[in-house]
Parts: C-alpha cells; sequence; structure tokens
C-alpha cells in the first residue's frame, strides 16, 4: 500500500510539472535554432526523465560492464516499449532514429525534430538511405546515436533477427556499440504492439501492477572485431538471446 501511495503521489507531483515544460519546448521550438542549441536538447533529455516519473515508473540504469564505456558511440536497444523513446535519451545524451510517423505526434513531433531526431519512411528505399547518411554524417561530427535493430517495436521478446543498420554504421565510422537491454518486470503492461495508439501504452505502463524497469548496460562492442555487418550483427544478435535467457527467462 505505500508503495502504491508513493507511486500516485509521484505521478501527481511530476505529470503537471511535465506538461508544463513540455508547453515551455513546444513554444521554444519555433524560435530560431541560434538561440535555442545550447539547452534545448538538455531540457529536452530532462523532460524525458520527468515524463518517465510522470508515468510512474521506476526506472533503473544498470551498469554490467566491465570496462569503461567510450565517450564517442552508437547506443542500440530491444524495443518492447514506447518507455524506451523517453527513458534512453533520460540516460544518454543521444540523436535518435526514428519512423516518420513521430514527426507528427502531437507536441513531440516538433520537439523531437528540433532535439535532433534523424526521421525516415520505413517502407522508402530512398528515405532510409538518406536517414543513413544522415546519421554517418551525424556520428563522424561527434554526434551519439540510438538505434533499434529490431526495426521497431516487436513485442516482449527479442525478435528473430536483427537489421544490419547499427552495425554496418560502427564499420563505417570505427565507433563502437554499447549494447543495452532493456527489461519490464511486468512486460504484459509495458508492451506496444498494435493496434495500441501512443496513448493507450502510455495509460498501460501506469497501470502496470508492478512499475519497476531495469536498463542494462553491457560492455561496448568494437567494429575491429568483425569483417562484415552480418556476421557483426548476428554476434550482437546472439548476445541479446543469452541476456533474454537471464533478464527474461529467471
Amino acid at each position: 500500500m505505500d508503495k502504491a501511495l508513493t507511486r500516485f503521489f509521484s505521478v501527481l507531483f511530476y505529470l503537471p510539472v511535465a506538461i508544463v515544460l513540455l508547453l515551455f519546448l513546444y513554444l521554444c521550438s519555433f524560435l530560431p535554432r541560434s538561440l535555442t542549441k545550447t539547452y534545448y536538447r538538455l531540457l529536452t533529455r530532462f523532460w524525458c526523465r520527468l515524463f518517465v516519473r510522470a508515468l510512474g515508473v521506476d526506472l533503473k540504469l544498470i551498469n554490467k560492464n566491465k570496462n569503461p564505456l567510450p565517450d564517442h558511440y552508437i547506443l542500440i536497444a530491444n524495443h518492447p516499449s514506447s518507455l524506451e523513446d523517453f527513458g534512453m535519451p533520460s540516460f544518454f545524451d543521444i540523436s535518435p532514429l526514428a519512423k516518420e510517423g513521430v514527426r507528427h505526434w502531437f507536441f513531440l513531433g516538433r520537439i523531437s525534430e528540433r532535439a535532433g531526431t534523424i526521421f525516415f519512411k520505413r517502407d522508402d528505399p530512398a528515405s532510409r538511405h538518406s536517414a543513413k547518411d544522415a546519421m554517418i554524417n551525424a556520428l563522424n561530427r561527434g554526434k551519439n546515436i540510438v538505434l533499434f535493430p529490431e526495426g521497431g517495436c516487436r513485442g516482449k521478446r527479442i525478435y528473430k533477427e536483427f537489421k544490419t543498420g547499427a552495425f554496418d554504421a560502427s564499420l563505417q565510422t570505427g565507433l563502437p556499440i554499447i549494447p543495452v537491454f532493456l527489461h519490464y518486470v511486468d512486460q504484459e503492461a509495458f508492451e506496444w504492439l498494435d493496434p495500441d495508439t501512443l496513448i493507450d501504452n502510455f495509460w498501460q505502463i501506469m497501470m502496470a501492477k508492478d512499475n519497476r524497469a531495469n536498463y542494462y548496460v553491457y560492455d561496448a562492442i568494437y567494429p575491429s572485431e568483425f569483417s562484415d555487418k552480418e556476421s557483426y550483427t548476428n554476434h550482437v544478435h546472439s548476445l541479446y538471446l543469452e541476456w533474454q535467457k537471464i533478464h527474461l527467462d529467471e
């Protein structure tokens, strides 16, 4: 009962604060970029952290890495829920790669674009190619990016295969990949699948019986260990299947 009350008052406090900051970020998105570039991403990341708390989620970053993490990297994770779109930026300074539909999310789409999200049309080869070029350019300019190699929300289990985009980018730029395994204790509540909308998923998360979420960070994987993107992709996919046994099947 005490935990439920704590969660209720957390939502009651953080939700209005998150709404006010969201409106502020939306208004700021209409200002010239020269006036917002020094603080906009920082405020957006802070808002993401507030929003996670406004959903009543007890989110923790758990470091399983044995070696220091690099400063410049490509971040990847499994993608069972909408929460990671907010949870990952709250911990890491990253530019996401997102499907074109995200650009049209009410308020959030415009804010995401201003914060540096790279958009692409999943069924348009030319759009995917342009997004890949933009991603490589961002990495070469010193940015960190996040990719979900399952290719979208595929459910609570690791999908049967990973897309090669993140691993190809790693080989082209020489940058390591930092893998993060996302574990939601109440997997059914956090899972986002069609035909549920984004709002549906938010409501499910708020109503979850267990609000704990753990993001496990593992050691960086370096492209110098691989000769091609296929072997690189398959190796990392096999790691995620092993982590699934540890975190989801235990």
